[in-house]
């Protein structure tokens, strides 16, 4: 609880296009070329990784046709990345959440270094459920500066599932997007008959664009019934050079990430108890007006997985305590504008159970419970001779609390071998509540001078305003999924799903009440340097969500497979924002507010085998194609940041210990912006990257070049390039954020 001036406590009274066809026609094209692909040879070499007998060093593998799916509770348009999927992958960058760039249906808002926010379907951030090792982590910052995934090292991860669209509960629930679940490496363990196990393995990266460098490193003991396990890394990089060789300001950042966890196992059971660290002291942020300027994370995982005659039962409790601060770096003139410092101080606690019952050979139940309870402390400190930031501590949020309390059941049926469905209920009970909150100064107006002369503020009558009204919210939210597969072969599969989903607004959507300029242009995640203003009366988003997949492979699952998945949602109540008046330097300020959406698109993907011999190895291609289109059915306008059409092919050799991927990457025009935000259009590019890697017993070499010929391009959905705008004086018509030049990666890892 942050306590307030005596002031403050006196002020505390009683929404298919042509578009959409055009890049049906085109996927089409692109996965009959896939699936016409020769088979020139009979068998097939194993997709998995190559590895010593006692420790693994990860190699580069195309990715592989996709195998049967044994359940419903992973449905088919389900994107996975395992080991070897990411093992090249983490060379371009220390961002976990840049892994999931290569699964149809995931793009990313550009945010920090290292923390950027997956979109599934075009549908971000807090819509999307993130859970890194089981703990559904909130992002505790005014602008969502330590993103859930930041904290997950692509070092340590040993897989990666993106459910977007229709979702089935027992995957999560306050969440209309899908669910984005990253599990550590799990614990190892030794041979019987071995007495103490040593494995670890130290690795290094280093990326020229920006002079990036990271180093990891493991480290196990075990016994056949305890292992324990350290896990390290430390990245750290300058502001990156666009195509046209011009520094992009506000990209630098450096991160340390430890963890340590002990296992224990018998008869069936398994416990781990794991504890983790972060420490960031400073993070740019190029499309926010603010940067990160210290965060620490710390937290504590406990997990329990058994199986009894009568199922499985799966148990979690966790603790997340992060210290956050934010101002400016000298990028935008940090040194020389005095600061604005803004501390958050957060606390999130909960447990989740969950168990699995196989009524019959036919029948499974999955029943769960769990509760999430988060605080936070959202506070700004007075700054010495800033007349407008003086003479009191600004309160954004004053024990600000958002607890949720879920349960859920599921019911998967095989009632052929053809046939199988699944039906799935959530409730959802979540309680918000935030304290009384203070402005800078409670006087009419601020800045008073020698001339007698200040300014309004507006943020002392919001406060009042806010102090006297309802700060205290409860939602009831209730999910259901649907979901029929039909597999009349080993070569095909189809799947026809529904879904009702349910989110409650965040706590910054509800309670940011500040109305000044500065104070509303310090609240919002969108990189568009617009200022954002809470609405205590929002009601949770719900989509209704129907979505199809047709799947098809050879029999035997490892030559070729092709997937396409439609969808539509409708979203009522979804959160947007309207404009309520207009800043300096052409920014303009926005409340959320309630409105009717819809989103509709197509992912698809497809791979294949198109060469396989002893002596010139296996040659791959793969296609993965997204489109999304989304609206403001209310207003009429695009919703914002929704990527426009895109598409990877990638080409694949492998021979022996050798494997190779040349990756195409196309995006196209983005045209279809929100004006009530100014969001900026981008014209289309494509990108070519390249990256090989090679294992000598113990040792691994990856070398890699992203944007191989140097292009410049603007990310669609980078927002504005507010670094640069700020450096400059803010005297230019502000524009979108370039992407990285091209960038010589090199890495090296030793396993022993």
């Amino acid at each position: 609880m942050i306590r307030l001036s005596t002031a403050a406590s006196a002020a505390n009274a009683p929404r298919l296009s042509n578009r959409l066809l055009a890049s049906t026609a085109l996927l089409a094209a692109v996965l009959a070329a896939l699936s016409a692909a020769p088979a020139r040879a009979q068998t097939s070499q194993a997709q998995t990784p190559q590895a010593l007998p006692a420790v693994p060093v990860e190699t580069e593998t195309a990715p592989t046709a996709t195998t049967p799916e044994t359940g419903l509770s992973r449905p088919l348009g389900a994107g996975t990345l395992d080991v070897a999927g990411i093992a090249s992958r983490k060379l371009a960058s220390p961002d976990a959440a840049a892994l999931l760039r290569s699964l149809p249906g995931v793009s990313l808002y550009s945010a920090g270094g290292f923390s950027s926010l997956p979109a599934l379907n075009g549908l971000a951030d807090d819509r999307v459920r993130v859970q890194v090792d089981g703990m559904p982590m909130t992002a505790a910052c005014a602008n969502h500066m330590n993103a859930p995934l930041s904290y997950a090292d692509p070092a340590v991860i040993g897989a990666i599932e993106a459910i977007a669209g229709v979702t089935p509960v027992s995957k999560g629930g306050d969440s209309i997007a899908g669910t984005v679940s990253v599990t550590s490496k799990p614990a190892v363990y030794a041979q019987p008959g071995e007495p103490i196990h040593g494995e670890g393995s130290l690795s290094t990266v280093y990326r020229s664009n920006g002079n990036g460098t990271t180093l990891s490193g493991t480290g196990t003991a075990a016994t056949e019934r305890f292992s324990l396990r350290y896990t390290g890394a430390w990245s750290r990089a300058d502001d990156y050079e666009d195509g046209n060789g011009d520094k992009v300001r506000s990209t630098l950042y450096n991160v340390q990430n430890h963890a340590l966890s002990a296992s224990a196992r018998k008869d069936g059971h398994e416990i781990t108890l794991s504890g983790g660290y972060q420490y960031s002291p400073y993070s740019g942020f190029a499309n926010q007006r603010m940067d990160m300027t210290l965060n620490r994370g710390t937290t504590l995982n406990g997990r329990y997985k058994g199986e009894f005659d009568w199922g499985t039962l799966d148990g979690r409790a966790f603790w997340q305590r992060t210290v956050h601060a934010m101002n400016f770096l000298h990028d935008k003139g940090g040194a020389d504008r005095g600061g604005m410092p803004m501390n958050t101080d957060s606390h999130e606690t909960g447990y989740a159970v969950s168990a699995e019952v196989p009524l019959s050979a036919q029948d499974t139940l999955r029943v769960g419970n769990e509760l999430v309870r988060y605080r936070i402390d959202d506070w700004w400190p007075p700054v010495a001779g800033a007349a407008m930031m003086s003479p009191l501590t600004f309160v954004n949020l004053n024990d600000a609390r958002r607890d949720r309390l879920g349960t859920f059941a599921e019911w998967e049926k095989r009632w052929t071998p053809a046939w199988t469905s699944l039906l799935g209920v959530r409730n959802d009970v979540v309680w918000m509540e935030n304290g009384p909150v203070q402005p800078y100064s409670w006087a009419n107006t601020i800045g008073m001078g020698m001339m007698g002369m200040g300014m309004a503020n507006p943020d002392a009558a919001a406060a009042t305003a806010f102090n006297r009204g309802d700060r205290a919210k409860t939602d009831v939210n209730v999910d259901a999924t649907a979901l029929l597969r039909f597999a009349p072969s080993a070569s095909e599969r189809y799947e026809l799903g529904f879904a009702r989903k349910t989110r409650s607004p965040n706590l910054y959507e509800r309670f940011a009440w500040g109305t000044g300029g500065m104070s509303s242009t310090m609240i919002g995640w969108y990189g568009d340097a617009n200022g954002y203003v809470g609405n205590p009366d929002l009601k949770p988003e719900t989509a209704y969500t129907v979505g199809a997949t047709a799947a098809w492979q050879d029999a035997e699952a490892k030559r070729w497979s092709v997937k396409v998945t439609p969808y539509y949602s409708h979203v009522e109540n979804f959160i947007d924002a309207d404009r309520i008046g207009t800043l300096s330097n052409g920014f303009v300020q926005l409340r959320f507010a309630n409105h009717a959406a819809e989103l509709y698109g197509i992912n698809a993907e497809g791979r294949s085998i198109i060469h396989q011999d002893e002596r010139l190895g296996e040659f791959t291609v793969g296609a993965v194609v997204s489109y999304v289109r989304g609206r403001n059915l209310d207003t009429g306008r695009d919703l914002y940041h929704i990527m426009p059409l895109n598409g990877t092919i990638d080409l694949g050799h492998r021979l022996g210990d050798w494997s190779s991927v040349l990756e195409f990457q196309m995006v196209g025009r983005k045209f279809l912006v929100d004006s009530g935000r100014n969001e900026p259009e981008t014209p289309s590019y494509a990108l070519v990257n390249l990256r090989t890697s090679y294992v000598w017993g113990n040792l691994r070499a990856d070398v890699g070049i992203e944007n191989l010929f140097d292009a410049h391009y603007y990310l669609p959905l980078g927002g504005v390039d507010y670094g640069d705008f700020r450096a400059n004086g803010s005297r230019q018509p502000i524009g979108a954020l370039a992407g990285m030049g091209r960038s010589f990666n090199l890495g090296l890892t030793m396993a022993f």
